[in-house]
């Protein structure tokens, strides 16, 4: 028998504003509402903490609430209260909508609104405590809304390789040349930055207009064929932190905004700001081995900031 977790409040009736902050709590944390002033969640660690800091505030404002934990009367009862297919369902009809619409002419406008879906799947997904096929659907729907419109917006980007990652010894990869494909956006950027800081200090880079260009000598990433490049779900950078055992706390933090703003998934807080000032940056400086050197100085400040654990954007 499921254990769930019970808020009842009573709060003064003059008291407005505590009244709307204390619902629009409620609200975001997924609850269902059994009656007025009564609200459940399931017993987990997560939700009591949501609940406690909600009774808090109420109490604090002179009201009243307890969270109290009881039994299911019937199996399934409860949890039926929290079905969310609905929710993805309107999803999956605004991704729908935008695959259909979607053309080479709007396909930055289409990746915008990709990813405002993108958040509002990651909130509903925070919410949906016994999470199924309709939320596996939606994510696989999303994922193929990013790739297309990714598609039509980098058409040279490489296409993901099947396999495992090899592990590589950094000894091997020093003074080397490095090649990947010209004009380089965040992967590309900070897989370079990764490499001159962690795996080849020596490092040199060239440009390629296109990768049957690469040098036979060359250290190839980012690019189909390439040493280093996108292998399932990882791209460039996280091969490449995969394949040099450098997969710290830090560095996994800036892998998830390489990895969003380079194919999609869930928005990192710091995102739109990096996509920002890389975007401005690759606008103002139109060579490529000048951009890198002025993209070093934010992934040198990123890392520092996420070394500290620390949010980049407050």
């Amino acid at each position: 028998m499921k254990t769930w977790l019970t808020l009842i409040t009573s709060l003064p009736t003059e008291n407005a504003t505590v009244r709307q902050r204390v619902w629009r709590a409620l609200k975001a944390s997924g609850v269902a509402v059994l009656r007025d002033g009564v609200y459940l969640l399931p017993s987990q660690p997560k939700c009591r903490t949501t609940l406690a800091a909600i009774a808090g505030e109420v109490n604090a404002a002179n009201g009243s609430a307890w969270v109290l934990q009881l039994k299911e009367p019937d199996e399934g009862e409860f949890t039926a209260l929290f079905d969310r297919s609905n929710d993805y369902a309107e999803l999956l009809h605004e991704a729908a909508s935008l695959v259909s619409r979607l053309a080479t002419k709007n396909a930055a406008d289409t990746l915008k609104q990709a990813r405002k879906l993108r958040k509002a799947f990651a909130a509903l997904s925070d919410i949906d405590f016994f999470a199924g096929a309709a939320q596996q659907q939606t994510q696989a729907a999303l994922a193929e809304l990013e790739s297309r419109c990714n598609g039509i917006l980098m058409p040279d980007e490489p296409h993901a390789s099947k396999g495992r990652i090899a592990t590589r010894a950094r000894k091997d990869f020093q003074g080397k040349l490095w090649a990947t494909r010209q004009r380089p956006w965040v992967d590309r950027l900070a897989s370079a930055w990764l490499i001159q800081r962690f795996i080849d200090p020596a490092a040199r880079f060239k440009w390629l207009k296109s990768p049957a260009q690469c040098p036979a000598k060359a250290v190839g990433f980012d690019f189909d064929g390439a040493t280093f490049t996108h292998v399932g779900n990882r791209v460039s950078f996280e091969v490449l932190m995969a394949s040099f055992a450098l997969e710290q706390p830090a560095l996994q933090r800036m892998a998830t905004l390489v990895h969003y703003l380079d194919v999609g998934g869930v928005q990192p807080a710091e995102a739109a700001g990096l996509e920002s000032i890389l975007a401005g940056m690759r606008e103002q400086i139109t060579d490529d081995s000048q951009l890198l050197a002025s993209c070093v100085g934010v992934f040198d400040g990123l890392y520092a900031a996420f070394s500290a654990g620390k949010s980049a954007q407050k």
